[in-house]
């Protein structure tokens, strides 16, 4: 691929990205909800090319999935934690220190150690509250 295929940046592309920071972590039936907003004949191919091509360059990384295995992107590209709400799904990133990650790996034994990011699941505010 060329230099000029991948520094390409269409009013789509432009999109995706204000999109995507504005949400942190999106699907892309999510991002093509909000993109349509200001282009409504965006296609859902268009929105999965960009964000296949953001993804492919570093720009944009990947969260967990969704409960339905919707592939989600993440704003954030650099290495990092998060937390999902087993009731509705929210997701933020999440800090997950290195003593904490110590004791996860003293927990699990057999000298494993942890190399990935850590998905931690719960409940949050606004749910325990409902």
């Amino acid at each position: 691929m060329t230099k000029i295929a991948v520094d390409r940046s269409t009013k789509y592309v432009k999109a995706v990205r204000v999109v995507l920071k504005e949400l942190g972590h999106a699907t892309n039936a999510e991002i093509a909800a909000q993109v349509r907003e200001e282009f409504p004949n965006v296609s859902p191919t268009t929105i999965h090319r960009v964000t296949s091509r953001l993804f492919a360059h570093g720009e944009i990384g990947l969260a967990p999935s969704k409960d339905n295995n919707s592939m989600r992107f993440d704003y954030n590209s650099a290495p990092h934690d998060h937390f999902v709400c087993i009731s509705c799904e929210m997701i933020r990133d999440a800090v997950i220190g290195k003593e904490a990650r110590e004791n996860l790996e003293r927990s699990i034994g057999l000298d494993c150690s942890i190399s990935g990011s850590i998905t931690i699941s719960g409940t949050c505010k606004k749910c325990k509250a409902s």
